[in-house]
């Protein structure tokens, strides 16, 4: 009963981060730093996302590979669902790709990394599994390639120089995913004050195989 307590706790707040973050990325930052315009670089969904990062990594610690998997697909399944009644289609089936596939490599880097230093494997999987994230993310929600998805997002298309700074110009979407990637990677060091605080809260089970 404890292990479904603690999966179901996982499954609450990976829903809570996956509902969040689509909500969020439909809104560009506002205002500008150093001159830059913070609408062409950013969306707020980025400051959130990581976090289902560290839930993933978390519950592959202490319960291994198969109980993260089992997670992911519970969050997958109950935040996509719900994103459908919160956000437009396009960005529910974006969502749900870029997490899926993303989380599952997370996972499958962590396993592989646990044995070494506590941080390596955290960190690894969720860097791989952000940057193939946000790749997929950004592309299905918002490249005129994937207009057969959903309509396209005009101010997200639209021409504007790279991250705001750069003389060359690309629709304004693939800043927000550079952007997005740039924040991920932060916060994802940023995770691993709290992974690091958790881990002697959260031991692994006797079942898993962890130094």
């Amino acid at each position: 009963m404890p292990n479904l307590r603690f999966t179901l706790v996982y499954v609450g707040l990976m829903t809570i981060v996956v509902v969040a973050s689509n909500i969020l990325v439909q809104y560009p930052l506002s205002g500008t730093l150093f001159g830059i315009n913070l609408g062409d670089l950013l969306t707020w969904g980025a400051f959130t996302y990581p976090i289902a990062f560290l839930i993933t990594d978390l519950t592959n610690r202490q319960f291994g590979p198969s109980i993260a998997r089992r997670v992911v697909m519970a969050g997958f399944v109950v935040g996509v669902t719900l994103s459908f009644w919160t956000s437009i289609p396009r960005i529910a089936v974006a969502s749900g790709t870029a997490y899926l596939i993303g989380q599952l490599l997370d996972i499958a880097v962590f396993n592989r990394l646990r044995q070494q230093s506590w941080w390596r494997a955290p960190l690894a999987g969720s860097m791989f599994g952000s940057a193939l994230d946000t790749a997929l993310f950004f592309s299905i929600a918002f490249a005129t390639t994937f207009a057969f998805v959903g309509p396209n997002d005009a101010f997200a298309i639209e021409q504007a120089p790279i991250l705001g700074i750069f003389s060359s110009d690309a629709p304004r979407w693939v800043s927000w995913a550079l952007g997005d990637l740039c924040v991920k990677v932060l916060v994802g060091l940023v995770m691993l004050l709290p992974y690091g605080a958790l881990m002697g809260k959260l031991k692994p089970m006797p079942s898993v195989e962890v130094r």
